[in-house]
Formats: structure tokens, sequence, C-alpha cells
């Protein structure tokens, strides 16, 4: 993947506010398939503040890796707000991280719905010692590249904002 000159500055941005704050990151990733574990750790250096990712494409992969539970899964389906939350919770359980991000969505083309149509993802952020997690919803435009691009660059954008608050 060839990174943007946008996007590798905000990954510059993102490595001095991790080592600023001492601060470490772990990612849980769907729909972006680890591309944010790619571009955070594009950068040299990278192990100062970056730990781990899991990348949970299947339902079973969240549960195993991440202890997501299955009655979550099974009633709100993967691509919801509970179900970002506990991926984001067992990651940093999971880790050595102080600091977590979560994705699961709809890249497309296909797999959307009314409900939850292509370009649908959750996110959710948890940073360790603070019991609420930070959790939205967006509706990304475009193909499934862009989807995930797009994904990849609010998941800066949130850690970010975690760590300036």
């Amino acid at each position: 993947m060839v990174i943007s000159s946008g996007l590798n500055d905000l990954v510059l941005e993102v490595a001095a506010a991790l080592k600023q704050k001492n601060k470490m990151v772990v990612t849980a990733e769907s729909c972006t398939g680890g591309m944010i574990a790619e571009v955070l750790t594009s950068l040299a250096g990278s192990t100062a503040w970056f730990d781990r990712a899991y990348v949970t494409y299947s339902y079973e992969s969240k549960i195993e890796m991440l202890g997501v539970h299955q009655t979550t899964i099974q009633r709100n389906g993967a691509v919801s707000l509970a179900c970002v939350e506990e991926m984001a919770v067992g990651a940093l359980q999971s880790s050595h991280a102080t600091l977590s991000v979560a994705c699961s969505g709809i890249a497309g083309p296909g797999g959307g719905s009314e409900d939850k149509p292509v370009g649908t993802v959750w996110m959710s952020w948890a940073l360790q010692g603070h019991a609420s997690l930070m959790t939205e919803c967006y509706h990304f435009e475009g193909d499934r590249e862009a989807v995930r691009v797009q994904c990849t660059e609010q998941a800066l954008k949130g850690i970010l904002a975690i760590l300036n608050d």
C-alpha cells in the first residue's frame, strides 16, 4: 500500500502523541484487514508505541481472539456498537497496550443491507483506566478501497482525539 502524504502526516502526528503520552496502541480490525496496523507500523521506530494487531474477520476470530460474546453477534451482528466495544475492550485485555481501536464494517461491494448499507462502519476506542469508550458509526462513500482508507484515517483521528482529550 502506498501511503498518501496526508495519511503519512496523520501517522506522524499519532506517533508523536503516543510517544509524548507514553501510550501503546493495539488494533482490532475487521473490514480494514490490518490496514490500520499497516500504516502505523510503516513508520520506523513504531515498536516504541505499537503493541500488536488483531485481524478478526470472521465471527469465530472475534469470539476466540477478542472475547466478543457469541450472543452479541447473534443479537446485534458484527457490524454494531456492541460488537466493536467488546472488540476494543478485548484487544486491551489481550495485549500490553494502553489504548485500542476497533472497527467492523461493510467495505463492499456486496454485503450491505437496508439497515447497514455498504460503507457502514462501527469504530470504538478504549483507553486503559477509563470506564467509558468512544464509539461512533460512520457511513463512508466510495468503493471497497476508499471505505477501508477512510476507516483507517478515522481510526487515527480517533486515537488523536482520545490522546488530546
